[in-house]
């Protein structure tokens, strides 16, 4: 049995409502700005910026291109899926703002998926390597040695709510001493001196992107897990704390 055969059977649940859809998905939680379309959880459609953050300027074209392949192809967009946080407080809020914008003047359903949940389907999807019980830490860089993370099993269950964390050497030493531990996302990349744990290993090159949303944004259309338009807010986890410009003049 593929060691991922418990978060598949939780991400096809679709399948059993028989539930087809066409979801606009948008992700713009890090320097990464990307949008998909996807209709019944294959993508038909995708636009990336590595080079950011852009957002503000990239965004609104990626959506109107991705919009405009879904009319050219007479299909429908029955909901549009946000990535909701944690991550960049700027990146979140325009993301979110373009998908609320988008599911109103559509009348379509607002999913909203969880980023560091969406971390790890790249690496459950295309690692069969790793062991029974081996445990998955996404982290997003947030400040110095602090990032956001959580830690789930291969189904996506929850062992560590999400949380702000200041990296030492002791960290996740009592899971570590247990099960190996697999870390990825921008916050990883600078704890692998740090985390010297012999259970600890590193997947480098994890970016959250929209084309990894689907199977998260379809399980959420198939549960009818529908967000409020008017009043969703990101989960940005940590209050926003606006800085000067070294260059600002007193």
């Amino acid at each position: 049995m593929p060691f991922f055969h418990g978060f598949c059977v939780s991400l096809h649940i679709k399948y059993v409502y028989e539930i087809m859809s066409c979801i606009l998905n948008i992700e713009t939680s890090t320097n990464v700005c990307s949008v998909s379309l996807s209709q019944d959880g294959v993508c038909l459609h995708e636009e990336v910026d590595f080079q950011g953050p852009s957002h503000a300027q990239v965004l609104a074209g990626y959506v109107k291109e991705a919009i405009s392949f879904a009319d050219s192809h007479a299909i429908p967009i029955d909901a549009v899926a946000v990535s909701k946080g944690p991550g960049s407080y700027t990146g979140l809020r325009i993301g979110v703002s373009e998908a609320k914008g988008v599911a109103y003047a559509r009348d379509a359903k607002l999913l909203s998926v969880e980023t560091l949940k969406l971390l790890t389907v790249p690496v459950l999807l295309g690692h069969d390597e790793l062991p029974d019980d081996a445990l998955l830490c996404p982290m997003i860089d947030a400040r110095r040695m602090e990032v956001y993370c959580a830690v789930y099993d291969r189904a996506l269950h929850e062992i560590e709510p999400t949380r702000a964390l200041v990296i030492d050497e002791n960290s996740f030493k009592e899971l570590l001493d247990k099960h190996p531990i697999y870390f990825m996302g921008n916050g990883a990349d600078k704890c692998t001196e740090t985390i010297k744990h012999s259970n600890a290993h590193f997947i480098t090159g994890i970016v959250p992107r929209a084309k990894n949303m689907i199977p998260l944004a379809e399980k959420a259309m198939a549960c009818e897990q529908f967000e409020d338009v008017a009043y969703f807010e990101p989960f940005y986890l940590k209050e926003f704390v606006a800085t000067k410009s070294k260059n600002h003049l007193i």
